[in-house]
C-alpha cells in the first residue's frame, strides 16, 4: 500500500525550507528521508511522533500526514 505524503512534504517545506535541514533534525540522512517520503522505506511511530513535533503539529492529526492513501 502506497502513502500520499504530500502534506507531509509540504509542511517540511514551510517549516524547513529543505528536506536536508528537516532530515538533519530528525537525525537521518537525507537519502533515508528520501526512501521515507517515496514509499521505499516505512516510518517507525517513534520518528512518526518525532517528526510532527518537529513541524509543530498535533498527534491528532498524524494520520493526515502519515496514513493518506494514494489514490
Amino acid at each position: 500500500m502506497l502513502y500520499d505524503y504530500s502534506k507531509l512534504k509540504g509542511s517540511i517545506r514551510e517549516k524547513y525550507g529543505k528536506q536536508e535541514d528537516f532530515a538533519a533534525a530528525m537525525g537521518i540522512g537525507l537519502s533515508t528521508l528520501n526512501l521515507k517520503l517515496n514509499n521505499r522505506a516505512e516510518w517507525s511511530q517513534e520518528e512518526m511522533k518525532m517528526a510532527m513535533a518537529l513541524l509543530d503539529k498535533p498527534l491528532k492529526d498524524l494520520n493526515q500526514y502519515f496514513f493518506t492513501h494514494e489514490v
